[in-house]
């Protein structure tokens, strides 16, 4: 008799798991951080307590976020960024008032 080893299973989330955005992401398609599904969903970005809008890419372990320098572009044709340092707090915005906040 020969015993069979089970295969491996893809990791999911576990169903009690909060809904929170991932720690890092950018609104740049060009960007390896770049993910369409979860933007669609509408992310929410708390710096130094103050909700934040203009928000281009965020780290929330790396406690920072990029934020466009005024209306002035590079030689590409990009908007030119600002990195800040300090807390960043992100949330999903259509989970309402009561969404968990990574």
């Amino acid at each position: 008799m020969s015993e069979e080893t089970p295969a491996a299973e893809p990791a999911q989330t576990p169903p009690n798991a909060p809904d929170v955005p991932p720690d890092r992401l950018a609104i740049d398609p060009a960007s390896e951080w770049f993910d369409a599904d979860k933007l669609r969903r509408g992310i929410g970005i708390r710096f130094k307590g103050v909700v934040r809008t203009n928000v281009e890419e965020y780290s929330i372990s790396g406690g920072w976020v990029r934020v466009q320098a005024g209306k002035t572009m590079d030689r590409k044709g990009r908007p030119l960024t600002l990195k800040l340092n300090g807390p960043v707090e992100a949330w999903y915005e259509d989970l309402g008032e009561d969404a968990p906040v990574a």
